[in-house]
C-alpha cells in the first residue's frame, strides 16, 4: 500500500529546523508494510498545500501530514485538509477538557485561538496528545485515500504515533506484508573492504536486502526483509546474518541503530565483574568521558588519570623522568608504563593508556596520527602502535575507538 509524507512548515523550507519527523515516520511505516514513495515539504500556505494534496490524493492510499495543528493563524493544515475532503471541523470533547484544565492549572487565561488545537473532523477519529495540546486526526474517504494528521513537534508526534496512530493504522489499513530490519555493527574494517568481502552477497541480494553504511570509525550493515510474519522474517535475517558473520565476524561487535562500542564494553565489564581505569595523554580524558556516557558505568569505572604533559605523567603516575628522557612520551615504553601505573594506583582489573600525536604538528619526531595504546591486565601489559589519519579531532576519536576495541577483545578472550 502506497504512502507519502507531507511536512507542513515554512521554517523547514528556510532551514531553521530539520525534518526529523519524516525519517521517523518512514521507518515506522515501512516496518508496518507501507511503501513510502514520496516526501514533500510545503510552507504555511493554504494554496500550495491544496495543490500538493491533489497530487498526493491521486497517487497514494495513505497521506501523513505533520505540523500545522497549532493555535496560530499560520497553522492551516486542519482547515485545508478538512475543506479538501469535505469534512466539517468540530471540537473534540476530551481534548477540550484537557485544554481547559491546562490553562486553569497554569493560572492563565485561555485565548480563543487555542480552541483551534482541539478541532477535529466530524467523521474522523481523534488521536490524543499525551505530551501537548493539539489533537491528531485520522480520516479515510469512502473507498478512498486515508489521511493522518499529526502535530509538528517531534516530542508530540512520536508518542502520538507509537501509542495511538500505529495501532489505528494496523486496524484500519492492515498490510499483508511487513518489513523487519536488523542492524549489524562493525569496528576495525572500512566500508570499502567490507563491501569487497560481501560483494557476491550484495550483488545477489533479493530478500533480505543488505545495505552497508559508513559511520565515523565504524561501519553498519542494515538487513531488511519483507515478510508476512515475524517468525519467517527473523529466520531469513538469521540466514543472511550468518553468511555475513562467516566472512567478517572478526569485526562484528553488536546490534542496533543506536548501540555504541562503549555500551558493549561496559556491558561486558559488568557481566564479568571486572573494572577499568585509564591514563590519557593525547585524548585528554575523552576515553573516560565516553565511558561516562553509559548509565551505570560507576560499577566498573572508579576513575582515571589525564596526564597531558611529561610533568603530569611523572607527578600523577610516577613515570620515571629517565624513561621519558630516553624514549619520549610517544613511545611503546611510555604507553606501557602509563597503563601499568594506572592499574596499580586505581587497583582495577584493566587499565588502558593513550599517548601520541593528535596533530596537526609533529611531536618528538613522530608525525601526526602516531598513537600508542597499551592495555595492562593481571597477566601483564601489551601495546599497539597506530597511524591514524585526518584532523586532530578524528585522530583522538580513532584512538578512543581503538582502545575500546582492545578492551572488548580482551574481555571476550577471558
Amino acid at each position: 500500500m502506497k504512502a507519502e509524507i507531507i511536512a507542513v512548515g515554512t521554517e523547514i523550507l528556510l532551514g531553521q529546523i530539520t525534518n526529523t519527523n519524516a525519517t521517523f515516520l518512514s521507518e515506522e511505516l515501512a516496518g508496518m508494510g507501507f511503501d513510502v514513495y514520496h516526501h514533500s515539504v510545503v510552507g504555511d500556505n493554504g494554496g500550495r498545500l491544496q495543490e500538493i494534496l491533489e497530487v498526493a490524493d491521486a497517487r497514494s492510499e495513505l497521506v501523513v501530514l505533520c505540523g500545522g495543528l497549532g493555535p496560530t493563524t499560520d497553522d492551516l493544515t486542519k482547515d485545508v485538509v478538512a475543506e479538501f475532503v469535505g469534512e466539517a471541523l468540530v471540537e473534540d470533547g476530551p481534548g477540550l477538557q484537557k485544554l481547559q484544565e491546562f490553562f486553569a492549572k497554569a493560572h492563565r487565561q485561555m485565548t480563543p485561538n487555542n480552541l483551534r488545537q482541539v478541532l477535529v473532523f466530524e467523521h474522523g477519529e481523534s488521536l490524543p496528545n499525551d505530551t501537548g495540546l493539539a489533537i491528531g486526526i485520522f480520516y479515510q474517504k469512502p473507498q478512498g485515500t486515508a489521511y493522518l494528521l499529526l502535530p509538528g513537534p517531534p516530542s508530540e508526534l512520536k508518542p502520538m504515533f507509537l501509542r495511538y496512530a500505529k495501532e489505528l493504522l494496523a486496524k484500519k489499513m492492515p498490510q499483508q506484508e511487513r518489513l523487519l530490519s536488523r542492524v549489524l555493527r562493525f569496528y576495525g574494517i572500512g566500508e570499502s573492504r567490507l563491501v569487497t568481502e560481501l560483494a557476491d552477497l550484495i550483488d545477489e541480494q533479493t530478500n533480505p536486502t543488505i545495505a552497508p553504511y559508513a559511520k565515523p570509525n565504524e561501519v553498519t550493515v542494515r538487513l531488511t526483509v519483507k515478510c508476512q510474519d515475524e517468525a519467517t522474517g527473523a529466520a531469513l535475517l538469521d540466514q543472511t546474518e550468518e553468511a555475513i558473520i562467516n566472512r567478517v565476524g572478526e569485526y562484528f561487535y553488536g546490534y542496533g541503530e543506536e548501540t555504541t562500542l562503549e555500551e558493549v564494553v561496559v556491558s561486558l565489564l559488568k557481566a564479568q565483574g571486572k573494572s577499568i581505569t585509564a591514563a590519557e595523554s593525547l585524548t585528554a580524558g575523552q576515553f573516560q568521558s565516553v565511558l561516562g556516557n553509559v548509565s551505570g558505568v560507576s560499577a566498573v569505572f572508579p576513575g582515571g588519570f589525564v596526564t597531558y604533559s611529561p610533568e603530569a605523567k611523572e607527578q600523577f603516575l610516577g613515570i620515571a623522568p629517565e624513561l621519558i628522557d630516553q624514549f619520549g612520551t610517544v613511545s611503546q615504553e611510555c604507553a606501557e608504563a602509563m597503563a601499568t601505573a594506572a592499574r596499580a594506583k586505581a587497583q582495577t582489573d584493566y587499565a588502558l593508556s593513550f599517548t601520541g600525536v593528535a596533530g596537526p604538528d609533529a611531536l618528538e619526531g613522530q608525525p601526526s596520527g602516531t598513537v600508542w595504546i597499551a592495555l595492562a591486565t593481571v597477566s601483564g601489559v601489551t601495546s599497539h602502535q597506530y597511524h591514524f589519519t585526518r584532523d586532530r579531532a578524528y585522530v583522538r576519536h580513532s584512538a578512543v575507538m581503538a582502545g575500546l576495541d582492545l578492551l572488548r577483545r580482551a574481555l571476550l578472550a577471558e
